[in-house]
Order: C-alpha cells, then structure tokens, then sequence
C-alpha cells in the first residue's frame, strides 16, 4: 500500500507554516467553498465522508457535529462552543505537535469549517503549555488568519464571525480526556466529569460543545475541497481516508508516516527501514502506551480500527512504539505503570489506588522481592480498574499490563525471586534480518 501525503504533502517546503506557503498549496480554498453552503450540508459533508476522530476512540466526526441542538434561533439559546483538544500527551505519540509547527493553517482552516458547520462563533485551541515552539508558532497563524480576514466578524464577506483563542494548559495527561479538558479551560482542576451530560448537551460553560482532535480537523479542509468519494477512495470501508502513523523506538528511520487506514505495520517498517539491523522485533504498541500491545504475530493485522480491534488491541492515536528483542517487557510495562500512577488525578477510587499498587508490584517484581502471586495481583488489580474508573484513564493503565502477562507470562516469571534477568548488553543480541521488511 503507497503512503499518501495529504496532511505532510508540503511539509519540507521552505517556512511550510506561512500563510503565504499554506495559500501556495490550495489554503483557505476549502473555506470559500463552504462558507456558501448552509451550515447542515457541511455536516452532511463530513458525515458522509466517514472521517472518524484521530484522537484515539475513532467516533464519527460529522455525527459527532451533527448532535449539536441545530435550532439557533429564539430567545434562552445557549451559545455553541468549538474545541480543539491540542493536548497530545499519550506516551509514544507524536503527530498533533509537527502538524501545528509545520502546518499550522491547516488546522485553522479545518477549524474555521467546523465552527461555521455547528454555528459557532467562538473556538478554543486547548494546548500543552510545556511545547512553547507549537504555542508561539500556532499564536502567529492566528494572527495572520485574522490580519488576512478568515478569523474576526464578516469572514469573508459572508457574515459568519468567529472568534479563537489559543490557550496554553498546564501539563496534565488527565486534560486530553474531553470533559477534564473543559473543566481546566474554565478555570478548575482538570478531572473528568460525570456523563451524561455529554460535550454536545452541556460542554464548555454548560453549553453545546464539540471537543474535535487537532488531525481530526486538519483532515476536514481536504474533504470539502476534494469531495466525499475522493476521500473514500482511500483507506477501508468503515475507516475512510488517510491518516498519521508515528513510528517510533527501535526501526530505523523513526518519524510520521501518512498513509491510508488499514496500511499493515509489516508495510510501515518497510517504508521505516524495518527494526534496526541485526534484531528483530518483540512487541509494539498499536496506539500508544495505553492500548493493548501486540507481537510479530500481528505484522500483517489492517492498522484500521476493525482491525485492531479484531486483535483485542485499539489503534488510538497510532503511535507504533517498536520494542526489539533486547527489551524487557516487564521494565518497559512498569515505566508505563508508573506514568499512569503519576499522572492519575485521584477522582475515582479505582485508579487513584489502583495505580499506586500496580507502581508496587512493578518495583517488587524488578528488584527481585516479587513473588508468583503478585503477577495474578497484577491481573486482579488491573480487573478492578478496568472498565471501571470514572474515564480511559483506567483502562489505559491496566491494558498494557494484561496484554504484556497474556503474551510474555514467562518473562514475568523468571522475574519472581530474582529481579530482572534481562540484560539488554548481553551476548544473547541475535543478529537476524530485521523482521517486516
């Protein structure tokens, strides 16, 4: 299957985040086709598309759009809020953050369409405040956007005004879950809420609000300037078009890699140059630390969310960590373990504790004081989080360590009594060809 650069097409052009480079390569084209149509044909639009969110659960952007309340008139409507969750924090994830610092009116653009479509007139751009490059670089675009009139009042000559603001968080992986997000940008703590109510009913200062990934509405530019079967012409039946492939860790030429949904990971390592010489590859995480994590038995599984799913996995934001054989899963699933710990905001009993344990385990089995029960504690701990927590927090922590036991159990337990035995210096280094290519 051929990469398909949509997205990075204009990537390595010379300063490719300018207004000027962005309106060399059909920028802003997409926005006076649809600002002269009605706002529900945009809707229907996307919907038919199929374009499915980028940000991990993979819900359908335009029925997503489409639950906003679309009667806009009378007295007592609440205004519609539009947000755009930049919040990447996922371990092993990296494609939101070079999409902003090299494309960052792509983003804009998608995000103006997507505004106009659910009527609203006021959008925020929700941003990890540590990337302070993606933060200055995503401020300038604003404001060239609004300098060249596609942000302010009368866009365009069309009459639809819309305001942005770009707001930088503080750092905390809860804020990429939806509702957290909405509580920070109001001002409170960032924990998740209760739902129902959802987002489109009652979001941002209890009003209707769509929470869109940043790819997700990068995406939508091309849609609507190219067409609903031109966007189906790519990727699968049920996951239409292109999207961002992260490699990372042990291949030999790391980076993004656009291609459409359903690529297999054996095609990915052979555009990646595959595992790096003389290894061959263990386990990899489909999409990011908190999905299940796969084997090379599942080189040639679609990267499709059917796909994944079929496997027990998720493909998440689609962030392919590739771990070879000189990995210890059980050192690499405690990093992991000891994120969520630490990352956990304490809202609900079985994350907030259960984390803390399973970061106790972990250590025990590393430094020789576990046992063969505390790999059955792991699986009971991870059952009591698991679907169970107040959001995918949970999920998240306790998916990595059941999948690790079912596919790597003796691994753990030639941990028990002794420590790690793994040491990834030894002779034990098998110089193979790199398996997926």
């Amino acid at each position: 299957m051929a990469l398909t650069p949509v997205l990075s097409r204009y990537w390595d052009r010379p300063e490719s985040w300018t207004l000027a480079t962005y309106r060399d390569h059909d920028g802003y084209r997409a926005l006076h086709k649809a600002l002269v149509m009605e706002p529900d044909e945009v809707i229907a639009t996307v919907k038919d598309s199929g374009l499915r969110g980028r940000g991990g659960a993979g819900f359908r952007s335009g029925v997503k759009w489409s639950f906003i309340p679309q009667d806009d008139t009378g007295a007592g409507v609440k205004p519609h809020y539009l947000v755009v969750n930049a919040d990447e924090s996922e371990p092993g994830t990296c494609k939101d953050m070079p999409l902003m610092m090299a494309t960052p009116h792509m983003l804009i653009e998608g995000l103006i369409i997507a505004a106009y479509a659910i009527r609203a007139h006021h959008a925020f751009i929700y941003l990890r405040g540590e990337v302070i490059p993606a933060l200055c670089r995503l401020q300038e675009a604003v404001s060239e956007a609004y300098a060249a009139g596609y942000l302010g009042r009368d866009i365009l000559g069309s009459g639809y005004d819309l305001e942005v603001v770009v707001h930088a968080g503080a750092g905390a992986y809860i804020c990429g879950e939806e509702t957290a997000l909405l509580d920070s940008l109001e001002g409170r703590r960032g924990q998740p809420r209760l739902r129902p109510p959802f987002p489109a009913e009652s979001g941002l200062y209890g009003c209707p609000t769509v929470v869109n990934n940043v790819e997700s509405l990068a995406s939508v530019p091309a849609i609507v300037l190219n067409g609903v079967d031109w966007f189906r012409s790519m990727g699968t039946e049920d996951s239409p078009g292109f999207t961002l492939y992260s490699l990372s860790g042990h291949v030999n030429r790391p980076g993004q890699y656009e291609a459409p949904l359903g690529i297999t990971l054996r095609e990915l390592l052979t555009y990646a140059g595959g595992v790096r010489n003389g290894h061959r590859l263990k386990f990899w995480t489909p999409g990011g630390s908190s999905t299940p994590l796969l084997t090379d038995e599942h080189l040639d599984v679609p990267l499709d969310f059917e796909g994944m799913e079929s496997v027990g996995s998720m493909l998440g934001t689609k962030a392919l960590q590739i771990f070879d054989h000189t990995t210890c899963v059980v050192r690499a699933v405690r990093r992991w373990t000891q994120f969520y710990a630490h990352e956990s905001c304490g809202k609900c009993t079985p994350c907030r504790e259960g984390t803390y344990w399973l970061a106790q385990i972990y250590e025990r089995l590393e430094t020789g004081a576990g046992t063969e029960a505390d790999i059955g504690k792991l699986l009971d701990i991870s059952d009591t989080i698991f679907g169970k927590s107040f959001c995918a927090l949970g999920d998240g922590a306790a998916s990595p360590i059941v999948s690790s036991i079912t596919y790597f159990r003796d691994e753990y337990e030639a941990h028990v009594g002794g420590g790690c035995p793994f040491d990834p210096h030894a002779s034990t280094v098998m110089a193979t060809e790199p398996v997926g290519v």
